[in-house]
């Protein structure tokens, strides 16, 4: 019997939203890594105070796009600018549907001149894949699942070092300081005879680095970065405080890809299997909606403004042009009263970690949705990356979150539930002042 494609699994459930609603899910957490090794709140601080080894070699999905048409391919599937776009250097990966609506995002390297990988939650890769294999291009495409779905070792090791002590701990593993290199750009960096690349990035707004290359060589790179590490306070991250620290630095993880209604799709439905990221990422929180359509976003809302070229035709061109001027909406981080965390939460603050699509209201008004909330342990509070109208972005603005799951169909969307609301105050996105002035720079 043939495995459900995504559209048998819209057809027999009713609608997209009621595939994909589920109201008790259980937060994710990256697959493999232990969820602590000295203690959540510890390593969630690391990253600030000393540096913090993260490895990063399980829960995404890797593909691999090598040939003479790889950049066609791609710049046909994106809104990137493939003009400037250097070897060695990554991009923030941005693939609309024909709404102008994103896709999903992922991080682009060029490896070569014909040769890229794209690694991230596993949307983008799909729509990459599709394309490439129903398209007329002389392409080679090899995929590498996560570690929960992939039989075998990754193709790649990934750790990331990153805090204010994270560039003398490498140049104690090299010897020296590593080549110049700027921001999203990588440069080749040799260890004990093995050959690999360091990527130069952060999570929370910390100098550091992304080192990545052939999986067999991971565990001597691993254990020359502890070794060195003990001098400047290096705390190894597990999967719980690995899972909350994007939320300072204003990146919206697996946003909905907007897939599910376009007649023109439906081709690409039924290539998806029902048991995929796109059938199975659960949607669920006090906002609610029997449209999917509803939980779409923008690449403008979502910031990637940046990364959106007009200088070659792509899927979704014309629609993302247009919307450009009719942005309605703003990412901006929610810093929820310590008050009202307290009361509503308690004990159960001690880590707190949701990707619930919550309400936001203001004056009684739905004004936005959180999309990524979790506990800052040394803020003592809890912040949620949202998405609301302009009317209530600027930094300062009051609004409630509604903090609750609504159980879906057969309940009106604006019913009042008794959902405890949370004070909280708008504030910038990314909440953290390095990552939203200086990150970028150079």
């Amino acid at each position: 019997m043939p495995v459900p494609s995504l559209q048998d699994g819209i057809d027999a459930a009713g609608s997209p939203i009621n595939l994909l609603w589920k109201p008790d899910a259980p937060p994710w957490n990256p697959p493999v890594v232990p969820p602590e090794f000295v203690g959540w709140a510890t390593e969630q601080t690391a990253a600030f105070r000393t540096a913090a080894l993260s490895d990063l070699s399980h829960h995404m999905r890797d593909l691999f796009i090598d040939g003479p048409d790889a950049t066609r391919l791609l710049s046909e599937v994106s809104a990137n600018n493939y003009e400037n776009f250097a070897v060695g250097q990554a991009k923030q990966f941005v693939p609309v549907s024909a709404g102008g609506q994103i896709v999903q995002d992922g991080i682009l390297l060029r490896n070569a001149q014909t040769s890229y990988t794209l690694t991230g939650p596993p949307a983008s890769q799909s729509w990459v894949l599709f394309h490439g294999e129903q398209g007329t291009y002389d392409v080679s495409l090899r995929d590498d699942p996560d570690s929960e779905l992939r039989k075998g070792e990754p193709v790649l090791f990934r750790y990331q070092v990153q805090g204010p002590n994270a560039l003398a701990l490498v140049e104690k593993v090299f010897g020296g300081p590593l080549p110049e290199t700027k921001f999203f750009h990588t440069a080749p960096v040799s260890l004990d005879g093995r050959n690999f690349r360091a990527l130069r990035h952060g999570m929370a707004g910390q100098a550091g680095y992304e080192f990545l290359g052939d999986y067999k060589d991971g565990d001597h790179v691993h254990e020359a970065l502890l070794r060195a590490g003990d001098e400047f306070g290096l705390v190894q991250v597990g999967a719980l405080a690995y899972a909350t620290n994007g939320v300072e630095s204003g990146w919206i993880p697996t946003p909905t890809p907007a897939i599910y209604t376009d007649p023109s799709l439906r081709g690409y439905r039924e290539w998806l299997k029902v048991f995929s990221f796109e059938g199975q990422k659960p949607l669920y929180g006090s906002f609610f909606s029997p449209d999917i359509e509803d939980y779409y976003v923008s690449p403008w809302e979502l910031g990637y403004g940046r990364s959106v070229a007009f200088n070659h035709d792509f899927i979704g061109r014309d629609a993302l042009e247009a919307a450009k001027h009719t942005v309605g909406r703003t990412k901006v981080t929610l810093e929820l009263n310590r008050d009202d965390v307290q009361t509503v939460f308690g004990s159960d603050l001690d880590y707190l970690l949701t990707y619930g699509r919550h309400r936001i209201e203001a004056g009684g008004k739905l004004v936005g949705m959180t999309f990524y909330t979790a506990h800052v342990d040394r803020l003592r509070t809890v912040l949620a990356l949202s998405l609301v109208e302009s009317a209530s972005a600027a930094a300062g603005t009051q609004v409630e979150l509604v903090y609750g799951s609504h159980p879906g169909a057969g309940t009106d969307p604006d019913a009042d539930l008794g959902f405890p609301r949370l004070r909280a105050t708008v504030q910038p996105s990314p909440y953290n002042a390095f990552a939203r002035i200086d990150y970028r720079r150079d």
